[in-house]
């Protein structure tokens, strides 16, 4: 207990602030997860179909600030930072030690300013494929309402 409240006293001495969640920081570009609106790792960037996605619904994203994870050298960032400007979105760019190159680590983040927490934030579960038009209309047919069955027969 004593050895805490020495380390406080001198970090506070030194100016040295202790930094909330720190591992949560090191996955979400240094934001937290309870801000992160929408999210796309390094794998899904590579991804046509989620690019795409993401670049549709960018007037979603008015009000948020963007992060990108500065060891990208992508079109896509390219088509992203174009798109803010388009928007008067803001963005920044990390380049610090968060800014991982795996393919689970976060490319892209949608954050926000205050805690949203959002239960889902991949990019594939916030904006989820849309189903083919023919699958949605074949094998339907119109079933007769209630009234309808009650005064045209159960034809």
């Amino acid at each position: 207990m004593t050895e805490d409240l020495n380390t406080r006293v001198s970090n506070a001495a030194q100016g040295i602030t202790p930094q909330t969640k720190p591992d949560e920081r090191r996955r979400f570009l240094g934001s937290l997860r309870e801000r992160v609106l929408v999210r796309m790792t390094n794998a899904e960037v590579q991804d046509p179909k989620l690019t795409n996605l993401f670049l549709r619904h960018f007037k979603d994203y008015i009000g948020y600030n963007i992060l990108i994870n500065g060891n990208l050298h992508d079109k896509f960032v390219d088509q992203v930072e174009t798109s803010c400007g388009k928007y008067e979105i803001s963005f920044t760019i990390v380049n610090n030690e968060t800014a991982k190159t795996g393919p689970n680590d976060s490319a892209i983040l949608v954050v926000a300013a205050n805690a949203i927490n959002k239960m889902r934030i991949d990019i594939s579960q916030v904006y989820p494929p849309e189903m083919p038009q023919e699958l949605l209309t074949s094998g339907k047919t119109k079933k007769a309402g209630f009234w309808q069955r009650l005064f045209h027969g159960d034809n």
